[in-house]
Protein backbone atom coordinates (compact mmCIF):
# COMPACT_ATOMS: atom_id res chain seq x y z
CA UNK A 1 0.00 0.00 0.00
CA UNK A 2 1.51 3.50 -0.83
CA UNK A 3 1.51 6.08 1.69
CA UNK A 4 -0.82 8.83 1.53
CA UNK A 5 2.56 11.45 2.13
CA UNK A 6 4.01 9.40 -1.07
CA UNK A 7 0.81 10.40 -2.85
CA UNK A 8 0.79 13.72 -2.21
CA UNK A 9 4.37 14.32 -2.84
CA UNK A 10 4.68 12.85 -5.95
CA UNK A 11 0.98 13.15 -7.63
CA UNK A 12 2.28 12.99 -10.86
CA UNK A 13 4.98 10.42 -10.71
CA UNK A 14 1.94 7.96 -8.97
CA UNK A 15 -0.82 9.56 -11.95
CA UNK A 16 2.03 8.53 -14.79
CA UNK A 17 2.78 5.45 -12.76
CA UNK A 18 -0.84 4.19 -13.24
CA UNK A 19 -0.98 5.46 -16.87
CA UNK A 20 2.23 3.03 -17.75
CA UNK A 21 0.34 -0.08 -15.73
CA UNK A 22 -2.37 1.00 -18.71
CA UNK A 23 -5.16 2.25 -16.55
CA UNK A 24 -7.85 5.04 -18.08
CA UNK A 25 -7.89 8.23 -17.08
CA UNK A 26 -11.07 7.87 -15.41
CA UNK A 27 -9.30 5.20 -13.32
CA UNK A 28 -6.20 7.41 -12.72
CA UNK A 29 -9.04 10.09 -11.02
CA UNK A 30 -8.94 8.05 -7.77
CA UNK A 31 -5.37 9.79 -6.75
CA UNK A 32 -7.46 13.28 -6.71
CA UNK A 33 -10.45 11.86 -4.90
CA UNK A 34 -8.05 10.44 -2.52
CA UNK A 35 -6.56 13.47 -1.89
CA UNK A 36 -9.33 15.75 -1.67
CA UNK A 37 -10.71 12.98 1.10
CA UNK A 38 -7.81 12.99 2.43
CA UNK A 39 -7.58 16.71 2.68
CA UNK A 40 -11.15 16.77 4.68
CA UNK A 41 -9.61 14.13 7.08
CA UNK A 42 -6.72 16.52 7.90
CA UNK A 43 -8.88 19.51 8.36
CA UNK A 44 -11.62 17.46 10.33
CA UNK A 45 -8.37 16.41 12.63
CA UNK A 46 -7.22 20.19 13.07
CA UNK A 47 -10.71 21.20 13.93
CA UNK A 48 -11.33 18.15 16.51
CA UNK A 49 -7.57 18.75 17.81
CA UNK A 50 -8.67 22.43 18.79
CA UNK A 51 -12.18 21.69 20.04
CA UNK A 52 -10.47 18.68 22.28
CA UNK A 53 -7.99 21.16 23.73
CA UNK A 54 -11.07 24.36 24.40
CA UNK A 55 -12.96 21.74 26.20
CA UNK A 56 -10.09 20.71 28.17
CA UNK A 57 -9.58 24.20 29.30
CA UNK A 58 -13.35 24.58 29.99
CA UNK A 59 -13.50 21.83 31.91
CA UNK A 60 -10.57 23.27 33.60
CA UNK A 61 -11.77 25.90 34.40
CA UNK A 62 -15.32 24.74 35.05
CA UNK A 63 -13.66 23.13 38.56
CA UNK A 64 -12.34 25.88 39.71
CA UNK A 65 -15.44 28.55 39.04
CA UNK A 66 -17.01 25.28 41.53
CA UNK A 67 -14.25 26.23 44.42
CA UNK A 68 -14.50 29.83 44.29
CA UNK A 69 -18.39 29.52 44.70
CA UNK A 70 -19.04 30.83 40.89
CA UNK A 71 -21.71 28.45 40.20
CA UNK A 72 -23.69 30.13 37.66
CA UNK A 73 -20.87 30.94 35.25
CA UNK A 74 -19.88 27.24 36.17
CA UNK A 75 -23.40 26.29 34.67
CA UNK A 76 -23.16 28.41 32.24
CA UNK A 77 -20.24 26.60 30.93
CA UNK A 78 -21.10 23.26 31.58
CA UNK A 79 -24.04 23.84 29.21
CA UNK A 80 -21.47 25.01 26.80
CA UNK A 81 -18.98 21.73 26.74
CA UNK A 82 -22.61 19.62 26.76
CA UNK A 83 -22.83 21.13 23.36
CA UNK A 84 -19.16 21.10 22.60
CA UNK A 85 -19.32 17.45 22.86
CA UNK A 86 -22.36 16.92 20.76
CA UNK A 87 -19.99 18.61 18.01
CA UNK A 88 -17.04 16.29 19.26
CA UNK A 89 -18.96 13.76 18.17
CA UNK A 90 -19.95 14.50 14.87
CA UNK A 91 -16.56 15.70 13.79
CA UNK A 92 -15.19 12.06 15.13
CA UNK A 93 -18.19 10.61 13.50
CA UNK A 94 -16.83 12.40 10.27
CA UNK A 95 -12.71 11.72 11.11
CA UNK A 96 -14.25 8.26 11.00
CA UNK A 97 -15.72 8.43 7.94
CA UNK A 98 -12.71 10.26 5.51
CA UNK A 99 -10.17 7.71 7.55
CA UNK A 100 -12.41 4.62 6.04
CA UNK A 101 -12.66 6.28 2.72
CA UNK A 102 -8.56 6.99 2.27
CA UNK A 103 -8.05 3.87 3.45
CA UNK A 104 -11.13 1.88 0.67
CA UNK A 105 -9.32 4.13 -1.78
CA UNK A 106 -5.53 2.76 -0.69
CA UNK A 107 -5.94 -0.66 -1.40
CA UNK A 108 -7.55 -0.10 -4.60
CA UNK A 109 -3.89 2.03 -5.61
CA UNK A 110 -1.10 -0.33 -7.01
CA UNK A 111 2.24 -0.27 -6.26
CA UNK A 112 4.05 2.67 -8.15
CA UNK A 113 6.38 0.85 -11.03
CA UNK A 114 10.31 1.60 -11.00
CA UNK A 115 11.36 4.17 -13.46
CA UNK A 116 13.06 0.80 -15.59
CA UNK A 117 9.50 -0.64 -16.14
CA UNK A 118 8.47 -0.39 -19.58
CA UNK A 119 5.16 0.67 -20.78
CA UNK A 120 3.02 -2.40 -22.70
CA UNK A 121 -0.24 -3.75 -21.97
CA UNK A 122 1.11 -7.78 -21.73
CA UNK A 123 3.33 -10.34 -21.54
CA UNK A 124 3.85 -9.77 -25.21
CA UNK A 125 5.80 -6.25 -24.39
CA UNK A 126 7.48 -7.60 -21.45
CA UNK A 127 11.85 -7.21 -22.06
CA UNK A 128 14.16 -10.06 -22.20
CA UNK A 129 17.00 -8.53 -20.37
CA UNK A 130 18.85 -12.28 -20.56
CA UNK A 131 18.71 -15.24 -22.72
CA UNK A 132 20.86 -18.18 -21.68
CA UNK A 133 19.04 -20.31 -24.19
CA UNK A 134 21.77 -20.64 -26.99
CA UNK A 135 20.39 -22.99 -29.97
CA UNK A 136 16.83 -24.38 -28.84
CA UNK A 137 17.28 -28.09 -28.40
CA UNK A 138 15.31 -29.35 -31.24
CA UNK A 139 13.77 -32.74 -30.39
CA UNK A 140 13.28 -35.52 -33.09
CA UNK A 141 9.27 -35.78 -34.61
CA UNK A 142 8.41 -38.73 -32.27
CA UNK A 143 9.52 -36.50 -29.14
CA UNK A 144 6.49 -36.10 -26.71
CA UNK A 145 5.18 -33.45 -24.59
CA UNK A 146 5.49 -34.21 -20.70
CA UNK A 147 1.96 -35.46 -20.25
CA UNK A 148 2.32 -38.61 -22.64
CA UNK A 149 5.97 -39.07 -21.48
CA UNK A 150 4.25 -39.33 -17.94
CA UNK A 151 1.91 -41.53 -18.54
CA UNK A 152 4.11 -43.70 -20.96
CA UNK A 153 6.87 -43.70 -17.45
CA UNK A 154 4.20 -44.22 -14.79
CA UNK A 155 4.85 -40.58 -13.53
CA UNK A 156 2.07 -38.79 -13.16
CA UNK A 157 -1.58 -39.43 -13.19
CA UNK A 158 -3.73 -37.05 -14.35
CA UNK A 159 -6.86 -39.08 -14.32
CA UNK A 160 -6.62 -40.35 -10.99
CA UNK A 161 -5.97 -36.77 -9.11
CA UNK A 162 -9.01 -35.44 -11.22
CA UNK A 163 -11.06 -38.61 -9.75
CA UNK A 164 -9.68 -37.72 -6.38
CA UNK A 165 -10.28 -33.93 -6.22
CA UNK A 166 -10.38 -32.37 -10.07
CA UNK A 167 -9.12 -31.43 -12.72
CA UNK A 168 -5.91 -29.90 -12.05
CA UNK A 169 -5.24 -31.82 -9.02
CA UNK A 170 -1.84 -33.79 -10.26
CA UNK A 171 -1.25 -37.31 -8.64
CA UNK A 172 2.67 -37.82 -8.85
CA UNK A 173 3.79 -41.52 -8.38
CA UNK A 174 6.97 -43.23 -8.08
CA UNK A 175 9.61 -42.04 -10.87
CA UNK A 176 7.81 -38.85 -10.85
CA UNK A 177 7.01 -38.72 -6.91
CA UNK A 178 10.82 -39.29 -6.51
CA UNK A 179 11.84 -36.33 -8.92
CA UNK A 180 9.46 -34.42 -7.57
CA UNK A 181 10.78 -34.91 -3.84
CA UNK A 182 14.48 -34.55 -5.32
CA UNK A 183 13.68 -31.51 -6.71
CA UNK A 184 12.01 -29.64 -3.35
CA UNK A 185 15.44 -30.96 -1.74
CA UNK A 186 17.68 -29.85 -4.41
CA UNK A 187 16.09 -26.42 -4.17
CA UNK A 188 16.33 -26.19 -0.33
CA UNK A 189 19.87 -27.00 -0.45
CA UNK A 190 20.65 -24.49 -2.73
CA UNK A 191 18.73 -21.95 -0.79
CA UNK A 192 20.05 -23.13 2.57
CA UNK A 193 23.60 -22.79 1.36
CA UNK A 194 22.95 -19.08 0.07
CA UNK A 195 22.05 -18.08 3.80
CA UNK A 196 18.53 -18.59 3.78
CA UNK A 197 16.60 -19.86 6.88
CA UNK A 198 14.05 -22.66 6.40
CA UNK A 199 10.53 -22.23 7.23
CA UNK A 200 7.58 -24.61 7.25
CA UNK A 201 4.79 -22.00 7.55
CA UNK A 202 0.84 -22.92 7.95
CA UNK A 203 -0.81 -23.71 4.63
CA UNK A 204 -3.84 -21.49 5.74
CA UNK A 205 -3.82 -17.91 6.48
CA UNK A 206 -6.56 -15.30 7.86
CA UNK A 207 -7.71 -12.48 5.92
CA UNK A 208 -4.91 -9.89 7.50
CA UNK A 209 -2.28 -11.77 6.23
CA UNK A 210 -3.82 -12.10 2.96
CA UNK A 211 -4.48 -7.97 3.39
CA UNK A 212 -0.84 -7.96 4.04
CA UNK A 213 1.00 -8.85 0.82
CA UNK A 214 -1.57 -7.28 -1.00
CA UNK A 215 -3.38 -10.86 -2.41
CA UNK A 216 -6.42 -9.00 -1.06
CA UNK A 217 -8.51 -7.21 -2.27
CA UNK A 218 -6.40 -7.55 -5.41
CA UNK A 219 -6.59 -11.64 -6.28
CA UNK A 220 -9.49 -12.41 -4.16
CA UNK A 221 -11.04 -14.64 -7.52
CA UNK A 222 -8.06 -16.52 -7.72
CA UNK A 223 -7.45 -17.74 -4.17
CA UNK A 224 -9.40 -20.61 -2.64
CA UNK A 225 -11.56 -19.41 -0.05
CA UNK A 226 -12.89 -21.70 3.87
CA UNK A 227 -15.75 -19.72 4.70
CA UNK A 228 -16.49 -21.51 8.03
CA UNK A 229 -12.77 -20.76 9.59
CA UNK A 230 -12.81 -17.25 7.68
CA UNK A 231 -8.94 -18.60 6.26
CA UNK A 232 -7.51 -18.89 2.57
CA UNK A 233 -5.46 -21.45 1.09
CA UNK A 234 -2.15 -20.11 0.43
CA UNK A 235 -1.17 -19.17 -3.55
CA UNK A 236 2.46 -19.00 -2.34
CA UNK A 237 4.68 -19.29 0.38
CA UNK A 238 5.25 -15.67 0.26
CA UNK A 239 2.08 -14.97 1.89
CA UNK A 240 2.50 -16.83 5.47
CA UNK A 241 6.27 -16.49 5.63
CA UNK A 242 6.30 -12.41 4.62
CA UNK A 243 3.79 -12.39 7.48
CA UNK A 244 6.07 -13.50 9.89
CA UNK A 245 7.25 -9.65 10.02
CA UNK A 246 3.86 -8.40 10.52
CA UNK A 247 3.93 -5.19 13.30
CA UNK A 248 7.58 -6.13 13.99
CA UNK A 249 10.52 -3.07 14.36
CA UNK A 250 13.87 -5.16 13.22
CA UNK A 251 16.84 -3.44 14.42
CA UNK A 252 18.95 -2.43 11.43
CA UNK A 253 21.42 -5.16 12.40
CA UNK A 254 18.37 -8.10 11.33
CA UNK A 255 18.72 -6.79 7.77
CA UNK A 256 18.33 -8.51 5.41
CA UNK A 257 16.35 -11.15 7.14
CA UNK A 258 16.38 -13.94 4.44
CA UNK A 259 13.85 -16.96 5.00
CA UNK A 260 13.16 -19.89 2.40
CA UNK A 261 9.98 -22.16 2.33
CA UNK A 262 8.67 -25.43 0.86
CA UNK A 263 4.87 -25.37 0.30
CA UNK A 264 1.94 -26.73 -1.78
CA UNK A 265 0.34 -23.50 -3.59
CA UNK A 266 -3.12 -23.24 -4.10
CA UNK A 267 -4.60 -21.28 -7.35
CA UNK A 268 -7.83 -21.27 -8.55
CA UNK A 269 -6.68 -20.15 -12.11
CA UNK A 270 -10.21 -19.73 -13.22
CA UNK A 271 -11.31 -19.88 -17.00
CA UNK A 272 -7.56 -21.24 -17.96
CA UNK A 273 -8.72 -23.72 -20.74
CA UNK A 274 -6.88 -25.08 -24.13
CA UNK A 275 -4.15 -26.80 -24.77
CA UNK A 276 -1.35 -24.55 -23.93
CA UNK A 277 -2.67 -25.44 -19.91
CA UNK A 278 -2.69 -29.01 -20.55
CA UNK A 279 -0.86 -31.62 -17.95
CA UNK A 280 1.37 -28.95 -15.82
CA UNK A 281 1.31 -26.22 -17.75
CA UNK A 282 -0.98 -25.46 -15.53
CA UNK A 283 -2.49 -26.70 -12.17
CA UNK A 284 -4.24 -25.50 -8.77
CA UNK A 285 -1.94 -27.59 -6.76
CA UNK A 286 1.61 -27.69 -7.14
CA UNK A 287 4.76 -27.24 -4.94
CA UNK A 288 7.18 -24.49 -4.79
CA UNK A 289 10.34 -23.20 -2.87
CA UNK A 290 9.57 -19.62 -2.03
CA UNK A 291 12.85 -16.93 -1.12
CA UNK A 292 11.93 -14.06 0.85
CA UNK A 293 14.22 -11.06 2.07
CA UNK A 294 13.47 -7.79 4.43
CA UNK A 295 16.08 -5.22 3.59
CA UNK A 296 17.32 -1.89 3.86
CA UNK A 297 15.38 0.02 1.33
CA UNK A 298 18.85 1.49 0.15
CA UNK A 299 19.94 -2.32 -0.59
CA UNK A 300 17.14 -3.58 -2.30
CA UNK A 301 17.86 -3.59 -5.72
CA UNK A 302 20.90 -5.09 -4.91
CA UNK A 303 19.26 -7.88 -3.20
CA UNK A 304 16.97 -8.36 -5.89
CA UNK A 305 19.91 -8.70 -8.12
CA UNK A 306 21.16 -11.31 -6.10
CA UNK A 307 17.99 -13.25 -5.74
CA UNK A 308 17.87 -12.92 -9.96
CA UNK A 309 21.12 -14.62 -9.84
CA UNK A 310 20.45 -17.47 -7.12
CA UNK A 311 17.31 -18.28 -9.59
CA UNK A 312 19.27 -18.36 -12.77
CA UNK A 313 22.35 -20.67 -11.00
CA UNK A 314 19.59 -22.99 -10.11
CA UNK A 315 18.21 -22.95 -13.88
CA UNK A 316 21.79 -23.47 -15.00
CA UNK A 317 22.23 -26.82 -12.64
CA UNK A 318 19.63 -28.11 -14.39
CA UNK A 319 20.64 -26.91 -17.37
CA UNK A 320 17.51 -25.98 -19.26
CA UNK A 321 17.76 -23.37 -21.87
CA UNK A 322 15.93 -19.95 -19.85
CA UNK A 323 15.35 -16.38 -20.41
CA UNK A 324 14.74 -13.67 -18.16
CA UNK A 325 11.98 -10.93 -18.36
CA UNK A 326 11.61 -7.25 -16.95
CA UNK A 327 8.00 -6.89 -16.89
CA UNK A 328 5.96 -3.78 -18.31
CA UNK A 329 3.73 -2.27 -16.46
CA UNK A 330 0.72 -3.41 -18.02
CA UNK A 331 2.04 -7.13 -16.58
CA UNK A 332 3.22 -5.94 -13.61
CA UNK A 333 1.88 -7.54 -10.55
CA UNK A 334 -0.15 -5.23 -8.41
CA UNK A 335 1.98 -5.13 -5.16
CA UNK A 336 5.39 -4.97 -6.79
CA UNK A 337 7.67 -2.16 -8.31
CA UNK A 338 9.77 -4.51 -10.22
CA UNK A 339 9.50 -8.31 -11.29
CA UNK A 340 11.68 -10.64 -12.96
CA UNK A 341 10.43 -13.54 -15.11
CA UNK A 342 12.01 -16.97 -15.80
CA UNK A 343 10.81 -18.22 -18.27
CA UNK A 344 12.51 -22.17 -19.35
CA UNK A 345 12.10 -23.73 -22.96
CA UNK A 346 9.58 -26.78 -23.85
CA UNK A 347 11.30 -28.32 -26.54
CA UNK A 348 8.51 -30.47 -26.95
CA UNK A 349 5.80 -27.74 -26.96
CA UNK A 350 8.28 -25.48 -28.52
CA UNK A 351 6.86 -22.67 -26.24
CA UNK A 352 8.11 -20.56 -22.94
CA UNK A 353 6.84 -21.69 -19.68
CA UNK A 354 7.11 -19.24 -17.03
CA UNK A 355 8.94 -21.16 -13.96
CA UNK A 356 9.46 -18.11 -11.38
CA UNK A 357 8.76 -14.55 -10.67
CA UNK A 358 11.17 -12.18 -8.91
CA UNK A 359 9.91 -9.11 -7.65
CA UNK A 360 11.53 -6.08 -5.20
CA UNK A 361 7.37 -4.30 -3.23
CA UNK A 362 9.83 -1.84 -1.99
CA UNK A 363 7.30 -0.59 0.91
CA UNK A 364 4.46 -1.50 -0.29
CA UNK A 365 3.99 -4.67 1.68
CA UNK A 366 5.53 -3.23 4.83
CA UNK A 367 3.65 -0.33 5.13
CA UNK A 368 0.39 -2.76 4.91
CA UNK A 369 2.07 -4.95 7.36
CA UNK A 370 3.44 -2.35 9.15
CA UNK A 371 6.98 -3.62 8.74
CA UNK A 372 9.48 -1.50 9.63
CA UNK A 373 13.36 -1.62 11.27
CA UNK A 374 15.03 0.82 13.91
CA UNK A 375 17.87 2.48 12.16
CA UNK A 376 21.11 3.33 14.48
CA UNK A 377 19.66 6.86 15.46
CA UNK A 378 16.76 4.78 16.89
CA UNK A 379 14.47 6.50 14.55
CA UNK A 380 11.99 3.78 12.62
CA UNK A 381 11.49 3.27 9.10
CA UNK A 382 9.77 1.07 6.71
CA UNK A 383 11.49 -1.97 5.27
CA UNK A 384 11.47 -3.26 1.57
CA UNK A 385 10.61 -6.77 0.97
CA UNK A 386 11.43 -8.74 -1.81
CA UNK A 387 10.18 -12.17 -2.80
CA UNK A 388 10.87 -15.05 -5.62
CA UNK A 389 10.16 -18.57 -6.82
CA UNK A 390 13.33 -20.68 -6.83
CA UNK A 391 11.52 -22.81 -8.06
CA UNK A 392 8.24 -23.44 -9.09
CA UNK A 393 8.27 -27.27 -9.88
CA UNK A 394 5.53 -28.20 -12.29
CA UNK A 395 6.17 -26.37 -14.64
CA UNK A 396 10.40 -27.38 -13.98
CA UNK A 397 9.24 -31.11 -14.43
CA UNK A 398 7.13 -30.12 -17.80
CA UNK A 399 10.89 -28.69 -19.08
CA UNK A 400 13.06 -31.80 -17.44
CA UNK A 401 10.97 -34.25 -18.81
CA UNK A 402 10.73 -32.94 -22.15
CA UNK A 403 13.80 -31.72 -22.82
CA UNK A 404 15.36 -34.94 -21.46
CA UNK A 405 13.66 -37.61 -23.56
CA UNK A 406 15.81 -40.15 -24.86
CA UNK A 407 15.15 -43.41 -27.10
CA UNK A 408 14.96 -45.66 -24.04
CA UNK A 409 13.96 -42.87 -20.82
CA UNK A 410 14.53 -39.62 -19.77
CA UNK A 411 18.26 -38.51 -18.58
CA UNK A 412 18.36 -37.31 -14.93
CA UNK A 413 20.48 -33.99 -14.54
CA UNK A 414 23.92 -34.32 -13.14
CA UNK A 415 23.34 -32.07 -10.09
CA UNK A 416 19.70 -33.69 -9.39
CA UNK A 417 21.22 -37.29 -9.51
CA UNK A 418 21.99 -37.42 -5.94
CA UNK A 419 18.81 -35.94 -4.99
CA UNK A 420 16.65 -38.79 -7.22
CA UNK A 421 19.05 -41.56 -6.51
CA UNK A 422 18.81 -42.15 -10.74
CA UNK A 423 20.59 -41.45 -13.50
CA UNK A 424 17.59 -42.19 -16.27
CA UNK A 425 13.59 -42.71 -15.80
CA UNK A 426 13.17 -46.18 -17.66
Amino acid sequence: MLQTSFIREKKQEVEDGLRKRNYSEEEIGIVSELLSIDDVRKQTQTELDSLRHESKQLASQIGEMYKQGNKDEANGLREKVGQMKETLKSLEGRLHASEEQVQALLFKLPNNPHLSVGTGFSDADNEVVEDWAGDLPVLPESAMPHWELAKKYNLIDFDLGSKITGSGFPLYRSSGAKLQRGLINFFLDEAAAAGYEEIIPPLLVNEASAKGTGQLPDKEGLMYYIEKEDFYLIPTAEVPITNIFRDVILDQSQLPAKLCGHTPCFRREAGAYGKDVRGLNRVHQFDKIEIVQVTHPDNSYKVLDEMVAHVAALLQKLELPYRVMRLCGGDLGFASALTYDFEVYSAAQKRWLEVSSVSNFETFQSNRLKLRYRDKDRKIHLAHTLNGSALALARIVAALLENNQVEDGIQIPSALRPYVGMEKIS
